[in-house]
């Protein structure tokens, strides 16, 4: 390990130290939101149990299920390992809630890539295959546009969708009171409208999550921030009772909903995954805060700002040069646990219009709680790194990748 890489990145991280009592005192609370709902449901050792067949009574998933509805201050959720991505539990959200000739709605410009054919494919099964409408109104340098938006909320307008993350776009994550502003709006001009919340990335970042500014419905997946990289498989989605309810008929088949889902493996990983979240998601800002200021130092434009309020637990790194990129994304792969010994590189990953590379040495596959980076081959060819199970091995990672920069003297 080079002395002058070290001496820089710890000149960097005694820079952040009022950051990261922040951070710290954000991940306190949500600790303490979270050991009150295992206390509430009285979480014991029969709920890690395995279930079969159908999965009536399974007091695992029921209680899991009520678990997540109070960390999320919800009257329900639903939790399940059947719920494969997070592109399936919004998929499962947003057909359980709209119907033909009702409107979907996106108030943070596009939604993410993998969302493309869900909403508007051809014959493939898709929103617009049901006569399901589509609009989205672009966000105004990364705010949220409320006169174009107050024109867009047409009398079909049903469901109102905000992804919280960036995606692939070189803006800041919307902050959970920006969306509770948007919220606001939207209720006071169209009562009835249900306001859908792409939580992933964001869950544990601030004290409070979308549901708390009055969101409808948050969805996410379990190998993300709220699975603490022990969830090994999984989605969730929490919100009011009538709008889980529909989103229920859609999961399993109408006669039935919420009331069947069994697992095998049992739902250790997952109770076990949520404990240790906060603490997990801490070191991940962190490490993005780190992160965000050893490049910028460098010259690099970097978002967000390190001392900025982060929305979400990815860094992004615009590097304008397609080698630069791929060389990072390597290096990632290169300094982590699993599959060190692999080359990523760019491939037509389904989903997606860009060519993609992705750094994802994970315990779990594609869990970008773990230290994980992916970037579409495009310019200004931006990095977005997410993730950390430990601020150490981001750290350590970190001084890997520096080693071809120019590192100023301290």
């Amino acid at each position: 390990m080079r002395g002058d890489i070290l001496n820089f990145v710890n000149s960097c991280q005694d820079a952040l130290e009022k950051k990261f009592k922040v951070i710290d005192a954000i991940a306190l609370a949500n600790q303490q939101k979270v050991l009150t709902a295992f206390g509430k449901n009285r979480v014991s050792a029969r709920h890690f149990n395995f279930s079969t067949g159908y999965g009536y009574d399974d007091i695992g998933r029921d209680t899991l299920c009520n678990v997540f509805a109070d960390v999320f201050h919800t009257q329900k959720a639903i939790v399940s390992p059947l719920l494969t991505s997070g592109t399936q539990t919004l998929t499962v959200a947003l057909f359980g809630l709209l119907r033909p000739k009702d409107k979907l709605l996106s108030i943070s410009g596009k939604p993410y890539d993998t969302l493309d054919n869900v909403i508007s494919g051809h014959n493939i099964g898709s929103l617009r295959d049901y006569g399901i409408d589509f609009e989205q109104v672009e966000l105004n340098q990364g705010k949220f546009d409320f006169p174009a938006i107050e024109r867009a909320l047409a009398d079909n307008v049903k469901v109102v969708f905000i992804g919280r993350s960036r995606g692939y776009e070189w803006r800041d994550a919307l902050s959970v009171g920006e969306i509770g502003n948007a919220i606001d709006f939207i209720k006071s001009r169209k009562p009835n409208a249900i306001v859908v919340v792409d939580n992933c990335y964001g869950e544990f970042v601030s004290e409070i999550e979308p549901t708390d500014v009055d969101a409808d419905i948050v969805a996410g997946s379990l190998i993300k921030n709220i699975g603490g990289g022990l969830a090994v498989t999984g989605g969730y989605i929490a919100g009011k009772s009538n709008c889980i309810e529909q989103i229920s008929y859609r999961l399993t088949a109408p006669s039935i909903g919420g009331e069947v889902g069994s697992y095998y493996s049992g739902y250790i990983n997952i109770f076990q995954g949520l404990f240790i979240a906060p603490h997990v998601v801490a070191g991940a800002l962190k490490a993005s805060s780190l992160i965000s200021e050893c490049y910028a130092r460098l010259g690099y434009e970097v978002m967000p700002n390190s001392n900025a309020e982060q929305g979400d637990i990815i860094t992004s790194i615009k590097f304008n040069q397609r080698e630069k990129l791929i060389d990072f994304v390597q290096n990632i792969q290169f300094n982590s646990p699993v599959d060190a010994n692999v080359t990523p590189v760019p491939w037509a990953m389904p989903g997606y219009s860009d060519e993609v590379i992705m750094a994802a040495g994970t315990f779990v596959q594609g869990a970008s709680i773990e230290l994980s980076c992916d970037s579409p081959i495009r310019p200004p060819y931006i990095a977005y790194l997410q993730g950390g199970l430990t601020f150490e091995h981001v750290k350590l990672a970190l001084i890997k990748c520096l080693e071809n920069e120019q590192i100023p003297q301290i």
